[in-house]
């Protein structure tokens, strides 16, 4: 009788360079996928809103392009340590496979199921497919990791070139008797009442295919004005493929190769992903990255008590500040935002209205699409502060400023905010002048405590 192998797809929901998949293609037994939905396993963050959407078109992708090659995609929920033990007892499977994870409760998981398995005779193999450099192989002269991001990349590059993409196998053998399988519209990923998801469907449509296609559209139209319209929230110009690398449905790796074909174009754009490598790598070393200050000076920083008015004024788009209206309008609107205006709206948040770094996190965390364990909680601390090779934390942005330069003629905030188009346009909730003072002079007590 043959033993299937097993296909444990995580963050990778994807045929193409997936080497957990061609791993067990090429084990010459039947293949079956498995999708463990774990809202369980002690430390596992649950996804939010957004996140579970995205999920539910990526996951109904997978299974029906597995299904046209022959193969079959299981479904099943739980922690999921019991729920791949218990999967592999049901297909007497001799073989399971996985690309790895870089959260410490994640590689707690599949290092006990790695260590067990292997125990009761199972061939077990895990693969780097989700970042370009694992991180346990880019460090400092002293032998330490990188808390600055322009050595690090320097690092990186300095390594071999990243591997090569992974073909996608034209054929997969399902098994012969099939596994039982939840169904994937019981685990109630979508919005029911209300249905908030109209602008994310009309925005996006998840799944390999669409990621693969956005791809190619980014680097033949847009790649080559990439550098000087990223940063310009109306010219979207952007990749928009960090839903689709979150997501695993395009790899690093085929991105890598792609843009460097690109030639000195793609140079600037590949720094970006050099930017998701290190914020993966410093979750690797900071496991708890989405709760603790990464300088722990800033443990001292005197947040005032919150007013939850405030915060329900930026989380709404209400906060009378154009740009920082429009941006959080988008987020709530299509589950996405621009990088610069994540970066102004984040700025406001923390700096002109002193509410804590993690609370607007998890407001992300809830309603982004790409929000990941790795770059959702570096890039709130990096703008705190508080993070890895972090904006100095007086840099403060002016959301005027900022819209000056970047939306000058005003078509992102009407798009968005078109109210500040009128004859009276809604007054901001705080003064800028005064509140960036304010937070100057909390930062102070910061920096008596490094004094000391």
């Amino acid at each position: 009788m043959p033993s299937p192998s097993i296909v444990w797809f995580r963050d990778d929901l994807r045929l193409a360079d997936n080497p957990a998949l061609r791993a067990a293609v090429d084990r010459g037994e039947p293949v079956i996928g498995l999708y463990v939905l774990d809202e369980e396993s002690p430390g596992i963050r649950p996804l939010g809103g957004a996140a579970r959407w995205w999920l539910h078109g990526s996951l109904a992708s997978l299974r029906d392009r597995l299904a046209e090659r022959g193969g079959t995609l299981v479904l099943r929920r739980g922690q999921a340590e019991q729920v791949v033990r218990e999967t592999v007892t049901d297909a007497a499977a001799g073989a399971v496979f996985w690309n790895r994870r870089y959260g410490a409760p994640e590689r707690e998981i599949d290092a006990a199921l790695k260590s067990g398995l292997r125990d009761e005779g199972v061939v077990v193999e895990s693969f780097a497919a989700s970042v370009l450099f694992e991180p346990w192989t880019v460090q400092t002269g002293a032998g330490t990791h990188f808390s600055v991001f322009s050595p690090f990349w320097r690092a990186c590059l300095a390594l071999s070139s990243p591997r090569a993409p992974l073909a996608e196998p034209r054929s997969i053998d399902g098994p012969a008797q099939a596994l039982d399988t939840e169904e994937l519209d019981d685990w109630a990923l979508l919005p029911q009442h209300p249905d908030w998801a109209g602008g994310l469907r009309e925005r996006w449509e998840p799944g390999e295919p669409a990621a693969r296609r956005r791809l190619k559209e980014f680097l033949d139209e847009d790649l080559g004005g990439y550098a000087k319209a990223r940063d310009q929230p109306a010219a979207e110009s952007t990749s928009l493929l960090s839903p689709r690398l979150r997501w695993g449905e395009v790899s690093p790796y085929q991105v890598w190769h792609e843009a460097t074909k690109s030639g000195s174009e793609g140079g600037r754009f590949l720094s970006e992903l050099g930017w998701r490598e290190f914020a993966w790598h410093t979750l690797f070393h900071a496991p708890d990255l989405a709760t603790v200050n990464l300088r722990r000076e800033f443990d001292a920083f005197p947040w005032p008590r919150l007013k939850p008015s405030r915060l329900e004024a930026w989380q709404r788009g209400r906060t009378g500040v154009p740009l920082v209206d429009a941006g959080m309008r988008e987020l709530w609107h299509t589950g996405y935002m621009h990088n610069r205006v994540r970066m102004v709206a984040a700025s406001f948040l923390i700096k002109n209205l002193l509410i804590d770094w993690r609370r607007g996190e998890e407001w992300f965390w809830e309603t982004l699409v790409d929000a990941d364990g790795a770059n959702n909680p570096f890039n709130w601390q990096w703008v705190a502060g508080s993070g890895a090779d972090a904006a100095p934390y007086f840099r403060i942005f002016n959301p005027e400023l900022q819209a000056g330069k970047f939306d000058p003629d005003g078509t992102y905030i009407r798009r968005w905010a078109p109210e500040y188009g009128s004859d009276e346009p809604p007054q901001p909730i705080v003064d800028l002048k005064e509140t960036r003072n304010a937070a100057l002079a909390a930062y102070e007590r910061v920096k008596r405590a490094t004094r000391a």
